[in-house]
């Protein structure tokens, strides 16, 4: 691009490009990844009661993305744990972080200048990390441009991608915090990424590598730094995606809820119709248990139980009552 060449940013950018991330860059992303662990929820308590599980959250942690990547092009899964090098580097940043004396690592890593740094150089690892996603999938569909962008944006953002299946591994399963349903901040940020990066590998973007890898790893670096610093977790385009939202979605989902709310029927309670049932069943109540109602004048009428005259053994009684009255005033006449 010729506002490289005027600012004279071609040499710096091709020169970035070139970068070896190991081992620093690679350090400062499994440091950022581990202690992004150790800040979930229970996730220390699972370190005290079971190591190994620690651990293997960690290693998903820190290749979540290469893993996720290889399986989606059908390659063996255990192949970005193959290099026993970058292995051993994120074993012993787990231990420190999670196990060192006095939490020392831990407390001095989030030192916020510290922080800064590494998570800006984390930022950069995310830059190689899509763009290798993009190219591996080029490799094996040149004219996929589909599967560039579901590939780079695994291999950048895996491990959020499978931070379900992480949640697992620590006895815990909460589906809705599925990264789908609710983007974070680097998983749109490198959604977008694999477009660009993608693009330019199919031609449709007139920008060279190296220039668009230097552009992007700048965006990602700074943005990073201001959310950190200003204590914000805003997307920087989350006017242009609200507004795409609200053109293309809002309007079709409030029809639809109209739609829904005028197909309902509407039912008003009957408050005379459920005052007479009430009324009813509390006679009926007070005619078994033999209690008093009141009519409308206040006179007490007695319910036919309660006065004994309605009830077969009440007669019964009667009856043999007037037997022998009569047995008796025989007797006195003879």
């Amino acid at each position: 691009m010729d506002l490289f060449v005027f600012l004279n940013l071609n040499e710096l950018s091709l020169a970035m490009s070139k970068l070896s991330m190991y081992p620093l860059f690679d350090m400062a992303h499994y440091t950022v990844s581990v202690m992004a662990l150790k800040e979930q929820p229970g996730a220390v308590e699972v370190a005290q009661r079971s190591p190994f599980a620690c651990w293997f959250s960690s290693m998903l942690y820190c290749f979540g993305g290469a893993v996720l990547s290889s399986l989606m092009l059908a390659e063996p899964p255990v192949a970005p744990l193959s290099n026993d090098r970058n292995v051993l580097m994120a074993s012993l940043i787990w231990y420190l972080v999670f196990y060192s004396p006095q939490d020392m690592v831990y407390r001095c890593a989030t030192i916020l200048p510290i922080r800064v740094v590494l998570s800006g150089m984390k930022e950069v690892t995310r830059t190689w990390k899509v763009l290798g996603g993009v190219a591996q999938a080029r490799k094996h569909y040149q004219e996929g441009l589909l599967v560039m962008i579901a590939v780079g944006w695994a291999k950048g953002a895996g491990g959020g991608l499978i931070s379900n299946f992480e949640q697992l591994v620590r006895g815990i399963w909460r589906p809705e915090t599925n990264e789908l349903l609710k983007m974070s901040y680097p998983t749109k940020v490198t959604l977008m990424g694999a477009v660009l990066f993608s693009l330019q590998q199919s031609q449709y973007l007139p920008l060279q590598k190296h220039h668009l890898m230097f552009v992007y790893t700048v965006f990602l670096v700074v943005n990073k730094a201001r959310m950190m610093l200003s204590g914000s977790s805003s997307w920087p385009f989350s006017p242009v995606e609200g507004a795409v939202y609200r053109a293309l979605f809002a309007a079709q989902s409030t029809d639809w809820t109209s739609a829904a709310k005028a197909k309902a029927p509407v039912r008003t309670p009957a408050s005379d119709t459920c005052a007479a049932a009430k009324t009813d069943v509390n006679a009926a109540s007070d005619s078994q248990n033999g209690s008093a109602v009141s009519d409308t004048d206040g006179n007490v009428l007695r319910a036919p139980g309660a006065s004994g005259e309605g009830s077969p053994k009440s007669g019964l009684r009667n009856k043999d009552q007037t037997g022998d009255q009569e047995a008796g005033s025989n007797k006195k006449t003879d």
